[in-house]
């Protein structure tokens, strides 16, 4: 059952929200909060930088057809599903959803959970990290000119500017980039220490959920969003997964992938990463009100974590028997 639980990072989103809604923060304390914010999203993405092995990467990429397989299934078939979705705008979703449902299309793969559940299901560990961090690099491009294609064309605004280009090479790209060229003199002590930067990581999200969602109700957001716009939401953020599972999932064997390398498509090809979307968030949508973009990644990101936690376990049951099997042939005759 505890797979069904909200994990404790989600229930922590929930109460910013929470205490976002009945306490919003404004004016001059909200100006030196979201400076603070910025900060902090620095540090996040300084951080990726600094544990993100370059004899990883470059020993993954030699693992190309995997890798672009769950590339396209990220920035190609999530984008697709989204611009489907547009079927429901506006008599079903509300288009300030609808902006969140594409811009939940267009992030990059998580990290921590796709090599997680990667590794309980027992498949191609190395080449889930390479292509889960290799989604978070390019993700700095790629996002960016995605949110410019769909936005202009499916959700009838512009939704990114050379502005906000210049924001994401300064305020993620280059803390990024000086992680990485700092990597080899602090990599070993930032990978040795993630229990106590867990904190950091999770609280600069933290940070970023309440100034959103602070500046979203103050402007009015639970008066133009009802518990049957979160309904849909929920069921179409489902939908969305159930279609990408299904399709990495036998999509890979029918292009004839090893077991280990299914089950590394499957879970890195089917999450989009909170931890990323969110910072990306304030920067491409900086000035806009950013409360109801992210509501459906928050929500994705809990459906996730509980499907491919049971999709996860039945792969390794599923290998157990195999095992068993290939260790005790008589006793299956």
């Amino acid at each position: 059952m505890r797979r069904f639980l909200p994990d404790n990072f989600t229930l922590m989103l929930v109460g910013a929200v929470i205490l976002a809604s009945f306490f919003p923060i404004s004016g001059v304390a909200a100006d030196y909060f979201g400076t603070a914010t910025k900060i902090a999203i620095g540090m996040l993405f300084f951080l990726h930088g600094a544990r993100l092995s370059r004899d990883v990467v470059i020993a993954g990429f030699l693992h190309w057809k995997l890798h672009l397989t769950i590339l396209a299934a990220t920035f190609v078939l999530f984008p697709l599903l989204g611009i489907c979705a547009g079927i429901l705008v506006p008599t079903i979703l509300p288009p300030a959803l609808y902006s969140g449902i594409l811009f939940l299309c267009v992030l990059p793969s998580t990290v921590q959970s796709s090599i997680a559940f990667t590794s309980i299901a027992g498949g191609n560990v190395p080449a889930a990290i390479c292509s889960a961090s290799a989604s978070n690099i390019f993700c700095m491009f790629l996002t960016p000119f995605l949110v410019g294609l769909l936005f202009s064309t499916a959700a009838g605004h512009g939704g990114f500017s050379l502005d906000a280009l210049q924001s994401i090479l300064l305020q993620l790209l280059a803390p990024f980039v000086l992680g990485q060229i700092l990597q080899p003199f602090i990599g070993n002590f930032i990978r040795s220490q993630r229990k106590l930067l867990m904190p950091f990581d999770r609280g600069s999200i933290l940070m970023v959920v309440y100034l959103a969602f602070s500046e979203s109700v103050t402007e009015g957001l639970w008066h133009t969003i009802s518990i049957r716009d979160l309904a849909v939401v929920i069921l179409l953020d489902i939908a969305i997964l159930a279609i990408v599972l299904a399709v990495t999932m036998f999509g890979s064997r029918w292009a004839g992938f090893s077991r280990e390398d299914e089950i590394a498509i499957t879970f890195c090809g089917s999450k989009k990463s909170l931890a990323s979307g969110i910072p990306i968030a304030t920067v491409i949508f900086a000035g806009q009100s950013i409360g109801s973009i992210v509501l459906p990644l928050m929500l994705f990101h809990q459906i996730q974590l509980m499907v491919c936690a049971v999709i996860a376990q039945k792969y390794a049951d599923a290998g157990k028997r195999a095992r068993a099997k290939e260790a005790h042939p008589a006793a299956q005759t």
